[in-house]
């Protein structure tokens, strides 16, 4: 067992050069389908989501007045609200399908999903999930999440993943490394992969209650990183997801949320794992795998 442990920690000290030597390549070799997508824009967004940022960077805008511009599931503080348009999903699903077609390298977004993009190994970090975090996702967060740092989401991890018959097909039970995750379905045609939500991690119940929520196309679910979910198998088709995950280093850097310990912490390039540097009295005498952005 300790071998099998030392050997993980190993794998993981080497992912973030692995990343970093994977975006260098991509960024001098690969050459988009489609180069619009990777620059945000307003005709990207929906509409009804752009009246919500509205609404909630507007003065006075409160989370009362926010509910009622999304869709509720039960006490998990779970919402879905429109995102996307159907147009921009479709340009999207066809630029990555490019890109995974291509001869590049290929980081997978986890142990759990072996088949999807690394946003940031693509280049779409600054010039479109950063804008999208900062300037529209913040402001509803902040109503929504205001004890999980949502208004001071400072860093975020994005990526692609992708369902089919023939390669993953659901995704079991787990909790994000976030505080706030956005999960967006991107298409394509596909049938059942239901998500399904459980209880908060630090709230666990003896015999949890499930509830299950359907994705629909361009349609997002905000809910917090802590939150049990999985994906059910989908019975045909293909799906992809937009997954980002959220963090606010004035939250994380007291507590990690993946070992619930005061995070000690080692450099990384880029966001790392949304902890930020602290203080030089504070600084720790050892390391562990918690990534410093």
């Amino acid at each position: 067992v300790y071998l099998q442990i030392e050997a993980e920690v190993q794998r993981r000290k080497q992912l973030i050069h692995q990343s970093v030597e994977r975006r260098a390549i991509i960024s001098k070799s690969y050459k988009p389908k489609h180069p619009e997508v990777y620059t945000l824009q307003d005709s990207f967004l929906a509409p009804e989501f752009l009246e919500i940022v509205r609404f909630c960077t507007s003065p006075g805008a409160d989370l009362q007045g926010l509910l009622h511009y999304l869709e509720s599931f039960s006490d998990k503080r779970i919402y879905r609200l429109p995102v996307f348009t159907e147009e921009f999903c479709q340009t999207f699903v066809d630029e990555l399908e490019n890109f995974e077609q291509s001869d590049m390298p290929k980081g997978r977004p986890n142990t759990m999903n072996n088949y999807g993009v690394l946003l940031n190994e693509l280049g779409m970090d600054e010039t479109f999930l950063t804008p999208l975090r900062e300037q529209c996702l913040q402001p509803i967060t902040a109503l929504l999440y205001p004890e999980l740092g949502g208004a001071c989401l400072d860093s975020h991890k994005a990526f692609v993943v992708k369902y089919s018959l023939h390669e993953d097909l659901d995704l079991s039970s787990h909790y994000d490394n976030a505080e706030v995750t956005l999960n967006v379905s991107l298409g394509k045609e596909f049938t059942e992969g239901n998500l399904y939500f459980g209880d908060f991690n630090q709230d666990p119940s003896p015999v949890p209650k499930y509830l299950e929520v359907e994705h629909v196309r361009a349609q997002g679910l905000l809910h917090r990183g802590g939150q049990i979910h999985g994906a059910l198998p989908i019975a045909s088709g293909e799906r992809w997801n937009l997954i980002v995950w959220m963090r606010s280093s004035s939250i994380r850097n007291q507590l990690c949320p993946m070992c619930n310990r005061k995070p000690e912490l080692v450099e990384a390039e880029g966001f790392g794992d949304g902890f930020t540097e602290p203080l030089a009295e504070e600084v720790p005498q050892t390391v562990n795998l918690c990534a410093l952005g």
